[in-house]
């Protein structure tokens, strides 16, 4: 058997996890004999990453894992705040021409780069608009490669997309009009970087990273720790007049056993957890996803909706030979296939309630076009999916040939629950358990015909998920390859309109169409979890789930 990959056969399957026992013997363990460390008197961070930092450069910004760090490093023109609002960030103000095509930004006066060896004297210069338009013609800059690249594609004018109009004004001209562009701003791609250390370090920049962030690099042991220090010229204030951060360093440790890294958060090792591993879940949560009895004062359990919608994607190019000789090309079973889940009795038992059920649209919850509460999905309906294959000339599914459902190790036991409910209304299914490159690889290549799949917001708008479904676009984003007409007529319409009620309709329309053609089945809109210190105060998860350290505090 290939290394690199496993077979489960559905509907028996196995647990590729801890075994509940051995994690109750650990949680009891450490629930009774692990105590807090004693506090530090400085004000440090501890986190831990356990699928590693590949690099510090915001051009490479491309997951959670680099996000994280990268958000504390450098600052974004603009950025999200809370509330998914847009708001100034290195940029005090800006002005949009009539056309829409010339965003002009007026920076903050100053701000300074974090002190580096590249600068005269070791000493942090000031930030000027000349750094914005390098730092942004950097991403497009074939010689950077950058992962992020695709974020101005046929939208930024390549002649004169950033212009330094002067020391303090910087100006961004679009080819046509975008209203996401001020989102597209505020991702970690968009860190404004000096050229100079740029420069001196090239492609070693990843580890010797300079920006404006409230944190500067220290040190980084690849695999054993990376650690920032306080930006003591960081330029925010709270409402107090108190200079941002309160913290005086982060800690970021490697350790890629999640047993390992729950136990070092008993033992106060670490500020906080990110998410909860499902060998635990049981453990620490009820099926309705509050904190058992017997945890509540020794952590705090902290949840919010993020964007990011989990979901089962199927391959739906007819001109690729794994359509060709497959039954997902048919849009009856793919349809059947979304009345086959229980979304509701997955959340509750597989995920103890971490996420909503999705059953309406691709879209989730919490952006103003609403699509959750009016755009029509799928509910759980075996009946109506067995009518449904009748229909498509697959009566109880003879004659349905074996489909192949890759996923990662993760979410086997989530891909075994749903292999075995589409098998109950006659679907076959086969879940193969790939490591997490393979997968990527596959999709991106239009090589797996029906696999797992998540996509979280780049930035607060709709468009970010439509963009999923334009024929036009590669895969990534379109990696099931979906191509309507009439779809891609109301994308590009969407891109042209002003009007924001008239642009969320648009969107609802297009989500729509994407559910009917069904080549998505839409699992649940999830959550941000987080488990923390009894003694972190201000610190919140948010919809993009980026971790936000500016104004947490240890107390004492």
């Amino acid at each position: 058997m290939n290394a690199n990959k496993k077979i489960i056969q559905s509907p028996v399957y196995k647990h590729i996890i801890p075994s509940r026992y051995f994690c109750w013997m650990l949680l009891a363990f450490v629930f009774t004999a692990c105590e807090q460390k004693q506090p530090d008197k400085h004000q440090v961070f501890y986190y831990n990453e356990s699928t590693g930092i590949a690099t510090l450069d915001p051009a490479f910004a491309k997951n959670q894992s680099i996000m994280w760090p990268v958000h504390q490093l450098y600052n974004t023109l603009v950025e999200i705040d809370s509330g998914l609002n847009i708001v100034p960030s290195l940029a005090q103000s800006w002005e949009v021409s009539e056309d829409r095509l010339r965003y002009t930004f007026h920076l903050r006066q100053g701000i300074y780069f974090h002190d580096n060896e590249a600068f005269p004297g070791w000493k942090g210069r000031q930030l000027t608009a000349t750094d914005v338009a390098y730092s942004l013609q950097r991403i497009i800059d074939k010689n950077t490669a950058s992962s992020g690249a695709w974020i101005f594609n046929n939208r930024i004018d390549t002649t004169q997309g950033f212009t330094a109009v002067n020391d303090s004004t910087f100006q961004l001209q679009l080819l046509r009009p975008f209203h996401p562009i001020l989102g597209i701003l505020s991702m970690q791609y968009c860190s404004i970087v000096p050229r100079e250390v740029v420069e001196k370090y090239g492609k070693d920049f990843r580890r010797h990273p300079c920006g404006t962030g409230p944190f500067q690099f220290h040190s980084w042991d690849e695999g054993e720790a990376l650690i920032l220090h306080k930006n003591e010229r960081y330029w925010e204030k709270d409402s107090a007049g108190n200079r941002l951060p309160y913290l005086d360093a982060v800690k970021i440790s490697f350790f890629d056993n999640k047993a390992t890294e729950f136990l070092q958060f008993r033992q106060g090792g670490l500020s906080f957890v990110n998410d909860i591993d499902p060998s635990f879940k049981d453990e620490l949560l009820t099926k309705k996803g509050e904190l058992r009895r017997q945890w509540e004062g020794k952590l705090q359990l902290k949840k919010h909706p993020y964007l990011n919608t989990e979901y089962f994607g199927i391959l739906v190019d007819e001109n690729n030979p794994l359509v060709k000789n497959s039954a997902n090309g048919n849009l009856l079973v793919r349809r059947a296939m979304n009345h086959a889940i229980n979304r509701q009795q997955l959340m509750m038992y597989m995920r103890n309630s971490i996420g909503i059920p999705a059953e309406a649209g691709f879209v989730p919850g919490g952006l103003p076009s609403r699509n959750t509460e009016m755009v029509k999905g799928y509910p759980y309906d075996p009946a109506k999916a067995k009518q449904l294959l009748k229909q498509a000339g697959f009566p109880d599914g003879k004659g349905l040939p074996t489909v192949k459902l890759l996923t990662i190790n993760i979410y086997a036991d989530i891909a075994s629950f749903v292999a075995r409910q589409l098998e109950e209304v006659g679907i076959p299914v086969q879940v193969e358990v790939i490591q997490k490159s393979l997968l990527l690889e596959q999709t991106a290549k239009s090589q797996a015909q029906f696999f797992r799949g998540s996509w979280i917001a780049d930035y607060p708008d709709a468009e970010n998920y439509m963009a999923m479904f334009y024929s036009k676009n590669p895969a990534p984003p379109n990696y099931t390859r979906y191509k309507n007409p009439a779809f891609d007529l109301l994308y590009e319409k969407a891109l042209l309109e002003n009007n924001d009620s008239l642009r969320y309709q648009l969107y609802r329309q297009m989500d729509q169409l994407v559910i009917n053609d069904a080549p998505v089945i839409p699992i649940w809109y999830d959550m941000a979890i987080h488990l923390v210190q009894p003694n972190v105060q201000g610190f919140y998860p948010n919809a993009l789930n980026l971790l936000e350290l500016r104004r947490t505090r240890l107390a004492d």
